[in-house]
């Protein structure tokens, strides 16, 4: 389904629920600038760390996209699993690996409070930038403490710049990306003003210091287009 959320006037803060996950794929695919070439390039990447029955955690699954592409991609038999606290993402995304024929197991749990010790792999795609500033470095060392020693985290983050002037630039451009991609400037306008105070982006230093203060020996940028970019970080 064609994305038109933001098309009628609204009154609350966004949130992922059931109107959202009905056009989540396309508002994914015309609002994330590259999204599709970047998940395929974690996924490349990626598996050349995993070996058979590693553990993956998708924390912020949403429709499942990225662990049913892996699945997908990876011939070696592996334990997927997708976390997300929206109870439209998990049936969507559990009737979509149904589709594919591939086993994930999405649960519906506050990755916050769940326990998803020794995994191999914990991918956060655009979702730790929802998490409140207050409780974001806990839950990067929460991320670090389960993963296995070896273990890798990937987190793509929307992202600030430190000069003012060029922010604004920055987000110019993107805006006229969205633009280019169909959406009104209605609908920029009143997705941008749903998303204040909900989704609180970090500049690119203090998302490496975040990563680096919690004991992540590397951190390596793998992708960067204007704001947006991915972090991957080694145990």
């Amino acid at each position: 389904m064609k994305d038109k959320v933001f098309s009628k006037p609204i009154n609350k803060q966004f949130e992922f629920d059931e109107e959202v996950a009905s056009v989540f794929d396309d508002m994914l695919n015309r609002s994330v600038p590259f999204y599709k070439e970047n998940l395929n390039l974690q996924i490349d990447i990626l598996k050349n760390f995993l070996k058979e029955n590693d553990k993956i955690v998708d924390l912020g699954s949403s429709t499942g996209t990225f662990l049913i592409e892996l699945a997908k991609k990876t011939k070696k038999p592996l334990n997927l699993i997708g976390i997300d606290n929206s109870p439209a993402m998990i049936k969507r995304a559990t009737n979509k690996a149904k589709a594919f024929g591939v086993d994930v197991k999405f649960i519906e749990a506050d990755f916050l409070n769940y326990d998803f010790n020794n995994s191999k792999a914990i991918i956060a795609n655009y979702t730790i930038q929802f998490v409140r500033p207050l409780k974001r470095e806990k839950l990067i060392k929460k991320i670090k403490n389960s993963l296995k020693e070896d273990g890798i985290f990937l987190m793509s983050e929307k992202l600030i710049t430190e000069n003012k002037k060029l922010n604004k630039i920055m987000i110019d451009i993107y805006y006229e990306y969205k633009k280019k991609m169909g959406y009104s400037e209605f609908e920029i306008a009143q997705k941008r003003e749903a998303l204040e105070n909900v989704l609180i982006p970090y500049t690119m230093n203090e998302n490496i210091e975040m990563l680096k203060n919690a004991g992540f020996k590397e951190v390596e940028v793998i992708f960067r287009w204007n704001n947006f970019a991915t972090f991957l970080a080694f145990n």
